[in-house]
């Protein structure tokens, strides 16, 4: 039986037009389609990443090792926002489209909002609070600690304005719309660059505020974001228009996103928690191998964004089919993108384990820090493949609320690098070691979530 007829005989109310074509067109190009404006939004946070890095080069070797100690926790605040929570709303989101309940979506969508207002302010109050223990544990002593605290007050006071842009283009995602929320992701890029570049350098006559100033742009263009995806949703013009009218606080509603995105938070602390192990262990090698560590361990977390954007684009897909009971084809859209997405991280580490220098010179001609960075990449390079076949495949997990496997994958690469790792530390071992290690624990992070999948039990 054809997945349209399946569709004709189900007996609740059919699924919009745009949610009736993500169940029925071919898996691959859909995926694509999807998956191209989440690469192009992408190339934004790539642009963003290689524009700060080369304005805090700028402002000299200590700016560039206070970002290593709070560049995880920015990323723990973007992963959990946009990928865990976020994956939990785009899921339960599709999966009430794919089912044709459009009120419980809408109902969803407010619920999911309240949720990244709390986490947002959660994140504020830790981090402006506790900030600064957590950065002297990773080692962060004198002049790195101070221009890390400068860079995480300001950021940070921003909290809230992440998590709301996240979680509401995790909303729209849902739908199936992935260009508004790239549009939106693109537009905050351009904003960051410029201001950032302009306070943190002191650009076009402004005064130079440092890493306050560059941690400026992000708190400016994340603010603008929110208030532009608050106002699409609320206008009407999305495929999913909120109802504060009638809404109600309904404790399912929190559940049916938590159930995923809760679970699927322990993914990014994992991520997060690895490379703080390795800052930590590597902050007694110098300060020219943690600075050198940094710069691989930001490219791992840009190659992130890459597997984002196949596994973002196979969240509604699964979901929706989950959604309407076509569990078969949920299952094959998740094996697709998690090959798409291992193949396109994959050639990147190739590249970068062949030619470091093509990412290194960008930002740094020290020999230290550029020997450090060379090390990185020739060990793990090869192995992204495996990374991002792993990130994607979580994401898809995600839209079939079957997280489990994935975060347990995760959980033995964060045991892998923590024992392996004060083991190579602890007996003198050099830092190409531990680079090695980082890499043979992707292989184990990709081929055990992949495993997972294989022996889940997918149902509606």
């Amino acid at each position: 039986m054809t997945i349209d007829a399946r569709l004709d005989m189900r007996p609740t109310a059919l699924p919009s037009a745009p949610t009736i074509a993500l169940l029925t067109s071919p898996i691959l190009p859909t995926l694509l389609k999807l998956a191209l404006p989440n690469a192009i939004a992408m190339v934004g946070t790539t642009l963003v990443a290689v524009a700060e890095t080369s304005y805090i080069g700028r402002l000299g070797t200590e700016p560039l090792a206070g970002i290593a100690l709070v560049f995880p926790f920015v990323m723990l605040t973007q992963m959990m926002s946009a990928g865990a929570m976020g994956g939990g709303v785009s899921s339960a989101v599709s999966r009430a489209l794919g089912a044709g309940d459009r009120d419980r979506a809408a109902t969803l969508a407010l619920h999911a909002a309240m949720i990244g207002a709390c986490a947002g302010l959660f994140f504020t109050v830790m981090m402006l609070a506790f900030g600064r223990d957590f950065y002297s544990l990773l080692g962060g002593r004198g002049g790195v600690l101070q221009e890390a605290m400068q860079y995480s007050h300001v950021l940070f006071a921003g909290a809230i304005a992440i998590w709301l842009v996240n979680t509401l283009a995790s909303v729209v995602r849902g739908t199936g719309d992935m260009r508004i929320p790239s549009v939106t992701l693109i537009g905050t890029a351009l904003v960051q660059i410029a201001v950032g570049g302009a306070l943190g350098l002191g650009l076009f006559g402004l005064p130079k505020f440092g890493m306050g100033g560059v941690a400026a742009g992000q708190f400016t263009a994340f603010t603008l974001g929110a208030m532009f995806l608050a106002w699409y949703l609320v206008s009407g013009r999305s495929r999913l228009t909120l109802n504060f009218a009638g809404f109600k606080f309904q404790r399912d509603m929190f559940f049916d996103i938590l159930k995923v995105g809760a679970v699927s938070c322990l993914a990014p602390l994992q991520t997060v928690l690895t490379v703080l192990i390795f800052t930590k262990i590597l902050a007694g090698y110098g300060a020219e191998t943690l600075a050198g560590y940094g710069m691989g361990s930001r490219l791992e977390f840009l190659l992130t964004p890459i597997a984002f954007a196949f596994g973002v684009a196979s969240v509604p897909m699964v979901g929706m089919a989950m959604g309407a009971g076509l569990v078969t084809r949920a299952r094959q859209v998740a094996w697709i993108a998690g090959a798409a997405a291992g193949i396109t991280v994959g050639a990147i580490g190739l590249i970068v384990a062949a030619k470091p220098s093509l990412w290194i010179s960008m930002f740094t001609s020290d020999p230290g820090v550029t020997a450090a960075a060379h090390a990185y990449f020739t060990w793990a390079g090869p192995a992204f493949v495996f990374f991002g076949i792993g990130v994607c495949l979580y994401f898809s997990s995600q839209g079939a609320a079957k997280v489990g496997g994935p975060v347990m994958a995760g959980t033995a690469r964060l045991l892998m690098v923590g024992g392996g790792g004060w083991w190579l530390a602890s007996t003198g071992s050099p830092a190409w070691t531990l680079f090695a290690l980082v890499g043979a624990a992707m292989a184990v992070y990709g081929l055990g979530t992949a495993l997972s999948i294989r022996l889940t039990r997918w149902s509606k």
